[in-house]
């Protein structure tokens, strides 16, 4: 069993204590709507928890999903945000991981039920308890009020679901690491990509570069599958030693049987069992991206090589500060592009029209 350091203690009687505070936030008041600056209401800070002054919030491909509501019915007014950078600027009595003036970050998920199987081992991303994981926002929170991302200017969180940004990693250019970060380092360790593996990373954006640069410090021989040579010059310099167009047939001919994991991070509907054909003998093709429509595989793409084909989500919690210490290790940050928060709406739009390279990270002192 991992240590995940997260216990019991203080996690449904001390959270309405003391006093409510309202912070400025932008969101979504409806599905698909423009976000506007409003104000959300954040809970005390109870005995175990932290407040942390948000400083910089990345902006995911699935935040704009869950505005759209495009995997399901959301909660409204929606603030979304789960790439969030900050300072702690407040401790409960008996917090005692964090001091004020740290530096942390907070991922996809602010709680979990902590007693499951998953919980225990360190893999909260894939609770198994009463309701799952509670996610940063657009979810119900153990209080029975909804949760709010990071497109606002505090946070209040128990302590053991904060997590440690290393010093030397600028805080603007971390935040993405919080989720693009982890969403690839977990695949990639979890399926040893190290010196001597040849690793795919399918799409070059947001998640993808992040691919390109962490296999690329595991040692791994890393190469681009993207649709187009359009961004080569940035893959090569990101660390890839080969990139490679899937608009051209003999990418899949000359490649055919040559990888020992293809990580797929782009959401498109692809034809998955062309991409399990580049698989040598017991590879594995690990989907991070998540199409709006269900795939299809041919069970021959499988059968030939024994080959397989699985999904991964995030990290846990241990494993999500083993990558900050690696990415602190490595000097590895995101690619961002800093914006305001008036510029949020034109950064969908941009997003959506794979406009960004290679992540939107706002700028929350401008809320």
């Amino acid at each position: 069993m991992t240590n995940t350091g997260i216990t019991n203690t203080g996690i449904t009687n001390d959270t309405n204590a003391g006093t409510t505070r309202t912070v400025a936030a932008y969101a979504a008041l409806t599905p698909k709507s423009p976000l506007q600056k409003t104000t959300v209401p954040r809970r005390a800070v109870g005995e175990h928890d932290i407040l942390i002054d948000i400083e910089f919030a990345g902006i995911c491909h699935s935040d704009i999903h869950q505005v759209g509501e495009d995997w399901g019915t959301g909660i409204f007014p929606m603030v979304p945000g789960h790439e969030i950078a900050g300072v702690v600027s407040e401790v409960g009595p008996g917090v005692t991981r964090w001091k004020v003036g740290d530096r942390v970050g907070v991922g996809c998920f602010v709680d979990s039920c902590r007693e499951c199987d998953n919980c225990r081992a360190g893999l909260q991303q894939y609770c198994t308890g009463d309701g799952g994981a509670t996610f940063t926002y657009n979810a119900i929170g153990r209080d029975g009020e909804p949760t709010y991302g990071g497109y606002s200017t505090q946070l209040v969180i128990d302590e053991g679901y904060a997590l440690r940004i290393p010093d030397n990693l600028p805080l603007d250019a971390a935040a993405p690491l919080l989720c693009a970060g982890i969403t690839l380092y977990s695949p990639l360790s979890h399926w040893g990509a190290g010196p001597g593996k040849k690793v795919a990373i399918v799409g070059l954006g947001g998640l993808g570069h992040m691919g390109v640069k962490i296999a690329h410090a595991k040692g791994a021989e890393v190469t681009v599958l993207s649709q187009s040579l359009r961004k080569r010059e940035d893959g090569l310099k990101l660390g890839a030693d080969h990139y490679r167009a899937t608009s051209d047939p003999a990418t899949f001919t000359e490649l055919a049987g040559t990888f020992d994991l293809i990580v797929n991070t782009v959401s498109a509907d692809l034809d998955l069992s062309a991409y399990l054909g580049l698989l040598r003998a017991d590879g594995t093709m690990v989907q991070v991206g998540a199409p709006e429509k269900p795939v299809t595989v041919n069970a021959h793409a499988l059968l030939v090589g024994r080959r397989s084909l699985s999904g991964s989500m995030i990290g846990g919690l241990p494993e999500t500060q083993e990558m900050l210490d690696f990415c602190g290790e490595h000097g590895i940050t995101a690619e961002i592009e800093l914006i305001r928060a008036d510029q949020i709406n034109e950064a969908y739009e941009r997003v959506l029209a794979s406009d960004v390279r290679y992540r939107f990270v706002i700028d929350v002192s401008t809320i």
